[in-house]
């Protein structure tokens, strides 16, 4: 099977598998109760119907509307796909209403209206609208698009936007004004060229002209050339951007041009159009999948070219979720009747001036960054960025309060930035930024138990995602039937340790493993045979640079997994104690757990050496460690050899690292509730705070706890993440999920960036 056929096949299983589709509905309120069940149906639910019949905006009050927006669409220009229908349309709407809820925690429900006729359509809409508390428009052909839009604006009383004009729109007119500044011109006086003529063209060129533009510096061309006002049977839209000017095709118009616009097909833009451009030309090439004319070779025609694309494997990512979810945010939060020009040019200038700020290191390290500095291949930012969802929605909502058309205000601006923040706890956005820094500089990864199926399907995803380069380690022919099995026909390394290919290599690994072990009771014999185990061999490769980094123990017992690591790859220099720590994606932010499977009743000073480790985890990961080292006392309360533990750990650390923001012993109710902890402890060090970072006081309630968390709310782990080993090496839960061996590989793979720019950084 080719590799764009089980790419097709993975994405049919998972839009259908465990079950359809990628979105649902989720109670809000308590249910257990016949007491809550008269409270949410009859007859208490009569009380909020009565208060909404007296007043209409106490929906907002008592239901889900000012939270809740509908995308739209009748199917008519799904993707590239063209007019495929209303049902056909619905996983692309269904997958837009996932991206409102991870980056702006609104909920959605997709609507696909089965009708090409524009009055009926509108008609649709209306009726539905009270339900809702703004409308995405979504992949609706123009110039009928335009219309539609135009209308609901006008005849409804809540904001309505066609994200495929106005997001493209938003995000590349942020882009262009920090591109003209870099080049050193100015909008009233840049010569465009716009490729393509649809929605999206049209918006953009419009609000381009919003901040300066000029018309008669501007030319647009459609599939038939030059737009130009000699041409019949133009519609409105067009007529707007025709030209009077001399010129019918792409190359008449790229001469001198300081900016070129891409909405249109791939690869139409020549090096020679390039090179006719004015000086520091502007490129934004934003045809999908494949762009206008392809980066690398823009880049190597002109030097002084500032581009940006639709891509997320070139700077300067184009995408729409830097705008719409941010941008429904704001507007909902002030209960703005519409989305007006002033709150799309206020979402422009917000992410514009984004890009000039500091970046926080969390972003650097998901992009592989030493540090990401505004210009020409930073115009934008990152759709990780975290401070998206705490800078454009107030951008907005200001814009909305300064228009008119909020009809509620916001008062305390930074308590607004909180609860923003404050809402985004529940994403797993730490997840993408890992995965996305292991594509930045992929490594090679062993899986020591590649004969067993759900590694072999780990790994594969690990290749294909470009996370890391696989090495397979078991029975070759097992491991070939299984990768027929699941066509996963890639050229990767298999390794049989036990086979005769490997006799020389297995050789020298026993003779190496010899020189460490020869004066702690191993003989070369045992050597030799020790080295046909794959874990033992495994650990080598990793030892003799033969691999960058190991995941084992599918299959195994922990404590028999462990012991070679120990034996071979050994502790880093300076660490007297090894742990372990689970990265827990909770509906509060993500909650890093130590230690999980390794010190069974550790120390005060094992606990300390604990915590130090798992603050360098959690720093790895790009956030601040905040840490409470847990018990079942608070502060004293008991003077119980196990709780005196995790007071001596606490004092140990305030003493020697005074840097670390760690307090204890608390009980873990009081480090989860921060208010709570605030009224009862004000003296600690975590009054206030919100805890991050968990620190058990034995084996037993680590790793009962974490597998609580995961089990209980089917929620993601990352981990077991090994501490203070020498080389990256990781192991994993007996019978560990695909996705978490995924994961561990992405672990694996930035821990192994990280030691070798340590060891760069020594030399």
């Amino acid at each position: 099977m080719s590799n764009n056929s089980r790419k097709r096949r993975e994405a049919l299983v998972y839009h259908a598998k465990p079950k359809p589709g990628k979105i649902q509905i989720v109670p809000t309120k308590k249910y257990a109760s016949q007491r809550d069940l008269s409270l949410a149906y009859s007859p208490g639910v009569a009380e909020p119907c009565l208060e909404i019949e007296k007043d209409k905006e106490n929906a907002y009050k008592y239901t889900t509307k000012g939270n809740l927006v509908a995308v739209i669409s009748n199917g008519t220009a799904v993707l590239g796909l063209g007019d495929i229908g209303p049902e056909a349309s619905k996983p692309v709407m269904e997958g837009k209403g996932l991206l409102f809820k991870i980056f702006a925690d609104i909920d959605v429900f997709d609507i696909e209206v089965d009708t090409k006729n524009v009055d009926a359509f509108i008609e649709t809409v209306k009726n539905i609208a009270p339900t809702f508390g703004g409308i995405n428009l979504e992949d609706i052909k123009a110039p009928e698009a335009f219309e539609i839009e135009r209308r609901l604006k006008e005849e409804l009383d809540i904001p309505v936007m066609h994200d495929d004009q106005h997001g493209t729109a938003i995000i590349s007119a942020a882009a262009l004004l920090n591109a003209v500044e870099l080049a050193k011109k100015k909008m009233s006086k840049i010569k465009i060229v716009v490729s393509g003529a649809g929605a999206a063209a049209v918006s953009c060129t419009k609000l381009y002209k919003a901040f300066g533009a000029k018309a008669e510096n501007i030319v647009m061309l459609d599939s038939k050339g030059v737009i130009r006002k000699d041409r019949p049977n133009l519609s409105e839209e067009k007529l707007e951007f025709a030209t009077d000017r001399d010129l019918n095709t792409l190359e008449d118009a790229m001469k001198d041009a300081d900016v070129f616009i891409g909405l249109s097909i791939a690869n139409i833009v020549s090096p020679d159009m390039l090179k006719s451009m004015a000086k520091r030309p502007i490129v934004f090439a934003m045809a999908n999948p494949n762009p206008e004319i392809d980066y690398q070779l823009a880049m190597d025609t002109r030097k002084d070219v500032i581009m940006a694309t639709g891509r997320s494997d070139h700077p300067n990512q184009v995408n729409n979720v830097l705008g719409f979810p941010f941008i429904f945010r704001g507007a909902l939060d002030v209960r703005a009747t519409k989305i007006n020009e002033e709150m799309k040019m206020a979402a422009v200038k917000a992410l514009a001036e984004l890009a000039k700020e500091p970046v926080p290191e969390q972003v650097n390290i998901a992009y592989g960054e030493t540090r990401l500095n505004f210009g020409s291949e930073y115009i934008i930012p990152k759709p990780f960025d975290p401070r998206l969802i705490a800078k454009v929605p107030p951008a907005v909502a200001k814009a909305a309060m300064e228009s008119g058309v909020a009809r509620t205000e916001i008062t305390d601006w930074q308590k607004y930035e909180d609860e923003l923040l404050e809402r985004m706890g529940s994403d797993n956005k730490i997840t993408r930024l890992l995965m996305q820094r292991a594509k930045n500089n992929p490594k090679r990864v062993i899986f020591a138990e590649a004969d067993h199926l759900d590694v072999l399907k780990a790994a594969q995803i690990v290749y294909d995602e470009g996370i890391g380069i696989p090495i397979l380690l078991g029975r070759r022919e097992v491991i070939k039937e299984l990768m027929a099995e699941i066509d996963f026909d890639a050229d990767v390394e298999i390794i049989d340790p036990k086979s005769d290919e490997e006799h020389d290599k297995l050789k020298k690994y026993a003779q190496a493993y010899f020189g460490y072990r020869s004066r702690k009771g191993v003989t070369l014999y045992d050597a030799q045979r020790l080295m046909r185990e794959r874990n033992y061999f495994a650990a080598m490769m990793v030892n003799e640079g033969d691999a960058d980094a190991l995941l084992s123990g599918y299959s195994r017992a922990y404590p028999t997994v462990v012991k070679p690591m120990l034996q071979l790859i050994g502790m880093a220099k300076g660490v007297s104690r090894v742990a372990a720590a689970n990265v827990m994606n909770t509906n509060r932010g993500p909650i890093f757990i130590s230690d999980t499977s390794i010190n069974i009743d550790p120390s005060a000073k094992d606990l300390a050496k604990i915590a130090q480790l798992t603050a360098g985890v959690v720093k790895l990961f790009g956030l601040e460690p905040v840490m409470a080292m847990l018990s079942y006392a608070n502060f004293g309360s008991s003077n119980h050899p196990q709780a005196r533990k995790v007071k001596d750990a606490v004092s140990y650390l305030h003493r020697y690292h005074p840097d670390l923001l760690v307090d204890g012993e608390l009980q873990s109710d009081f480090a989860l509730n921060k208010e709570m902890l605030q009224n009862k402890f004000p003296f600690s060090k975590l009054a206030g705070k919100k805890v991050n970072t968990l620190i058990y006081p034995s084996l037993d309630s680590a790793n009962s706890a974490y597998k609580l968390i995961k089990e209980l709310n089917d929620i993601d782990s990352i981990g077991p993440i090994m501490m203070g080993m020498n080389k990256p090496v990781h192991i994993l839960q007996l019978g560990a999920s695909v996705e978490e061996m995924v994961n561990m590989a992405a672990v694996a793979v930035v821990d192994a960036q990280e030691k070798e720019k340590a060891k760069k950084a020594k030399k």
